[in-house]
């Protein structure tokens, strides 16, 4: 019996399937390979950025909102399953939110692992997908998501390692979603010169933060077929996502040019890969 293809994504809250991966999750469903989203916090600590939603009731049910959100995104990715890791969100680093018992910050690693590992055991992927270990930009959140999917990728397939989370499985390899510096200063400066606002008219801001060097790509996933799904999944987070923010803002050629594609950074493989230098185009590559 030929195994079901499956990806299983590892994200912090709603909305950051959509940011970072949301093209890539469109396209493999549509090839018919199972996805799987598994988002650690429901966002509780989020800023609302909709006027109209920022009141004191749905603050007050901030979670709830923002669960819904997501499974709005995730009907318009297609996403096969969702699955909620069950962690209060930690707030950004340095916040009094990262000291709550609940917190996904405060976590045993261990036993975050063995959540982690039941999900990827009962779906069987043959890869997982998180965030490098900055978190991409350093919340608290995210770099626990990469600590414990980095565990679990080992864990899942030892049989003396939580037996009660189901019988072994083996992913064969590990991604991290990662921006390349390059294109994003490319379509910032773009922005810049037609008089565009952008993160760089801040001056304390650090772009190295949210980016990775290019040469730390090894992946490039073609989504431009699903970028329109990929926006439309990111506006239905109205608590996170203006309609007029920086997303929305970026002129319709530079997106084009620039955000048609995913990238990723190959951690892990139990299969054979493309020679250093070499881009995948396929996160399966060596599997199908």
């Amino acid at each position: 019996m030929t195994e079901q293809l499956t990806l299983l994504v590892v994200h912090a809250h709603p909305d950051d399937e959509a940011i970072g991966t949301g093209g890539t999750l469109a396209r493999y469903t549509a090839a018919g390979v199972r996805t799987v989203l598994v988002t650690a916090t429901l966002g509780e600590e989020g800023e609302i950025v909709d006027p109209e939603l920022n009141t004191p009731e749905v603050k007050a049910r901030l979670a709830e909102v923002r669960r819904e959100e997501l499974k709005q995104a995730v009907a318009i990715l297609g996403v096969t399953d969702l699955e909620i890791l069950g962690y209060r969100d930690s707030g950004m680093a340095g916040s009094e939110s990262n000291e709550h018992p609940a917190s996904f910050n405060r976590a045993d690693l261990d036993e975050a692992t063995g959540r982690l590992v039941r999900l990827v055991r009962a779906y069987r992927p043959q890869v997982l997908v998180s965030y490098n270990a900055a978190g991409g930009y350093g919340h608290p959140d995210h770099i626990a998501c990469h600590k414990v999917t980095v565990a679990a990728f080992d864990a899942a397939g030892d049989t003396a390692r939580y037996p009660e989370a189901g019988p072994p499985w083996t992913p064969l390899k590990l991604y991290f979603a990662n921006s390349p510096r390059r294109q994003l200063q490319s379509a910032w400066d773009q922005m810049k010169a037609r008089g565009i606002p952008t993160p760089l008219d801040d001056p304390d801001f650090d772009l190295t933060r949210f980016t990775v060097p290019d040469d730390q790509i090894t992946t490039m996933i073609d989504i431009s077929d699903y970028v329109r799904r990929k926006l439309d999944a990111l506006l239905v987070h109205r608590t996170q996502i203006a309609p007029d923010g920086r997303f929305m803002a970026i002129p319709e050629d530079i997106r084009r040019e620039v955000f048609s594609k995913e990238y990723f950074t190959r951690a892990a493989s139990r299969v054979a890969v493309p020679r250093h230098g070499e881009y995948e185009d396929d996160l399966l590559a060596g599997i199908r």
